[in-house]
């Protein structure tokens, strides 16, 4: 018997007209739905004979496909779909072999070879942690007044993302899909005040 993939992120969308199923990242959540594979017409008549007879012929959505009796042919052509849909769905995830979860692409760390639970991205770490110094800087210099020294790795913006397509720059100095500078300029064109993404300089009033 073949290893059965997906047993814990998967959902059954299929109706009495045919087979259908959702696979889910076990990390974000983002999922992936197969193409529907519409079930043989001898199949269809067996499914709605079943329906007909149990249930007086009242059936409408797919939760009521999983209380119907079925027939070893229709649960055979069932289990043959979803190892389809398996392979359908089988290249958009990938395995992290620290943890077993199936994820996606963007949760997936390629340079480790592991999902990104298990080998966080570095770029977005340094860009999170940043973001978290400047807060405890605002922080510690609202309370007491002192200035907050912050190392070296964060004296200039580190960016995860274009900022321009929401690609991944992974520590680039362009962005690998449209070509966007990664580090923007963030100092004034006349007087050179930082202006942190400002419009108009906090300095001078120079349009940037």
């Amino acid at each position: 018997m073949a290893l059965i993939q997906f047993t814990r992120n998967h959902s059954d969308q299929s109706t009495d007209r045919g087979f259908q199923f959702e696979f889910n990242c076990d990390r974000c959540g983002n999922g992936y739905q197969t193409e529907f594979m519409e079930a043989p017409g001898n199949l269809i008549t067996d499914a709605l004979g079943a329906a007909g007879s149990i249930f007086g012929g009242l059936f409408n959505t797919a939760a009521d496909v999983s209380q119907r009796a079925r027939s070893a042919a229709w649960q055979k052509a069932r289990d043959d779909a979803y190892q389809r849909a398996v392979a359908e769905a089988m290249p958009h995830f990938k395995k992290c072999k620290r943890c077993g979860k199936w994820v996606d692409d963007d949760c997936w760390n390629p340079d480790r070879g592991l999902c990104k639970d298990c080998a966080p991205d570095l770029e977005t770490e340094y860009s999170v942690a940043q973001t978290q110094a400047a807060i405890e800087q605002a922080q510690t210099k609202a309370r007491e007044g002192v200035e907050y020294v912050s190392s070296d790795k964060f004296k200039e913006t580190i960016r995860a993302t274009c900022a321009n397509c929401g690609a991944d720059v992974k520590g680039a100095k362009f962005c690998p899909e449209c070509g966007t500078p990664v580090k923007l300029e963030t100092k004034c064109k006349k007087c050179g005040a930082e202006t942190n993404g400002a419009k108009f300089c906090p300095e001078c009033g120079t349009k940037q």
